[in-house]
């Protein structure tokens, strides 16, 4: 009886990880910089050439600020800080205590884990109403540029940060993506790489099941990538079954199918590329930055062309993070080094004298295949008192501050959240300079808060601007003291040019001497409920 020979082990020096490495986070960088202008501007249409951006090398540092980039970045951190065992819990109030802005799954999740839902209940989709989305998938590249040859450690990865927000197809979709950086160390052509990333999801998911169709479109429609934009748009995104627990154009199944849709088209084209992954559309941001992040793995960082590198900006933090890119790629090493230990390989030299990383042929096991819209049962996970006393935040974002502060200086905001982007908005409905807010959650409505003294032998009132977004309306309650003053909505039926002015008299409140005033924007059906708050005015007449 025969042997089945074992395969051996691959090897990789330090330094060639760290050329990869160091190339992966670029070409995530480059490709988010060429689609950010595009970003859910093109929805089930291809976007035209003329409407890329031409990349310029000064443009490599507008990613400093995209999130794209810098989320994954909590969950490194979390790793540096924890070690590669750190529990799914620990990385929860990790994730709880981030302070920027997020959308969809991400969103949901965070909510969830500020409110005590510790995962992996999180992402359960009875808490998250998007749990295929595409968030895990954007942020997943971290756990394969730190996994040279290890996919099983991107899966395992994702188990520890992609249940926090995903579940079913929407945390495969980080684990394949992490696969391919994973087999980016070794392998350079588009179709190996992707046919060696299915093994590490489950293949019965949908997720595995639009990979293996682009695999098949890629051979069937060769040289004509937008012929296979077309079956993707007819399968998944017009056929009911594949848009069952799906949030639109935020599914990962069919952006998934535009990072593959460059990385099979573009025929190992860098910029090439990023630009297919771009024009399918949809999320044409992330998409290329993932498919850019694979293609720039393959070719190392000394081999890429230099306007991608010249410019870069080696002293600026990533926002929100303690990161610029040296440290970056330090903690990506060290952590690299973790990994190759953990998971049997180790660390030696050749006979150059040179280190190297020698990575064991370990397989890969797949997470276990669930649904999303037919789930297991919740796990029951509650943070307990101890942890939830860890888990701290402010409740408004730094740009809304920021933005009331310079505005409307003495106001103090709270409970405003992170919903369409609150801030300073300096051209907004023909007015220049206004403060975006938007509502906590469904039942908080977002608070302007103010005591002002009152002087009797004045006539005070308080004079309010305050406008709507096109597509939706909000009830403003205007509160003095504990007495509500005014409620009325703001929308469409009671506004001129999506703008309500308004005048208080606060005469009769003289008496007090002060008075605590209050501005909410509350909530009535969770659609569109921004204020653009552009004049907040204490005038005093005489009587």
């Amino acid at each position: 009886m025969a042997l089945a020979l074992q395969a051996q082990p691959r090897t990789i020096t330090v330094k060639e990880y760290r050329d990869k490495m160091a190339a992966g986070w670029i070409g995530q960088i480059v490709g988010v910089c060429v689609g950010g202008p595009t970003e859910f501007r093109w929805c089930d249409e291809i976007i035209p050439l003329e409407s890329v951006p031409a990349w310029k090398p000064e443009m490599v540092n507008e990613a400093f600020g995209q999130d794209d980039i810098y989320v994954e970045m909590t969950f490194l951190r979390t790793l540096e800080e924890y070690g590669l065992d750190c529990s799914i819990r620990q990385a929860g109030i990790d994730f709880a205590n981030s302070e920027y802005p997020l959308w969809c799954a991400n969103a949901a999740g965070r909510k969830n884990l500020r409110r005590g839902i510790a995962p992996p209940d999180s992402s359960h989709p009875q808490f998250n109403n998007c749990p295929n989305d595409i968030d895990y998938q954007i942020e997943a590249d971290f756990s394969g540029l730190i996994a040279p040859g290890i996919p099983q450690a991107a899966v395992d990865l994702g188990e520890t940060f992609g249940r926090l927000m995903n579940y079913g197809d929407g945390l495969y979709a980080g684990q394949f993506i992490g696969a391919l950086y994973a087999e980016a160390f070794f392998e350079t052509d588009p179709v190996r790489l992707v046919e060696t990333a299915l093994k590490a999801i489950p293949h019965e998911s949908q997720y595995a099941e639009m990979a293996r169709d682009m695999l098949k479109w890629y051979k069937q429609y060769p040289g004509d990538w937008q012929a296979t934009w077309q079956e993707c748009q007819k399968k998944y995104r017009q056929d009911p079954e594949y848009q069952k627990a799906s949030n639109g154009g935020i599914d990962c199944k069919i952006n998934g199918a535009y990072v593959l849709l460059g990385l099979l088209y573009g025929e190992r084209d860098l910029m090439e590329t990023i630009v297919i992954s771009c024009r399918g559309g949809q999320d044409s941001d992330c998409n290329p930055s993932s498919s850019g992040g694979v293609i720039f793995t393959t070719v190392g960082f000394e081999a890429l062309p230099a306007t991608y590198t010249e410019k870069l900006d080696r002293e600026r933090r990533f926002d929100h993070t303690t990161y610029n890119y040296p440290t970056l790629l330090d903690v990506s090493e060290k952590l690299a080094r973790q990994v190759v230990v953990k998971y049997g390989g180790e660390i030696t030299h050749n006979e150059a004298g040179e280190e190297i990383f020698v990575i064991p042929d370990i397989g890969v096991k797949p997470s276990k295949l669930v649904y999303s819209w037919d789930p297991e049962p919740i796990a029951e996970s509650r943070f307990t008192a101890e942890e939830m006393a860890q888990i701290s935040w402010s409740s408004t974002p730094a740009a809304a501050k920021k933005a009331t502060e310079e505005l409307f200086p003495g106001w103090e905001i709270s409970n405003c959240g992170e919903d369409m982007s609150p801030g300073l908005r300096q051209d907004w409905q023909g007015e220049k300079d206004v403060l975006c807010v938007h509502p906590l959650d469904r039942e908080t409505g977002c608070s302007l808060k103010r005591t002002i003294p009152l002087n009797k032998d004045k006539r005070t009132v308080l004079n309010l601007q305050v406008g709507n977004d096109p597509q939706g309306d909000f009830d403003l309650i205007v509160k003095a003291g504990d007495r509500e003053l005014y409620r009325g909505l703001v929308g469409k039926a009671t506004t001129m040019n999506h703008w309500l002015k308004l005048t208080l008299d606060l005469t009769q409140f003289a008496d007090d001497g002060e008075l605590e005033l209050e501005l909410i924007n509350q909530p009535n059906g969770w659609s569109w409920e921004a204020a653009y708050w552009k004049t907040i005015e204490i005038v005093e007449l005489e009587k």
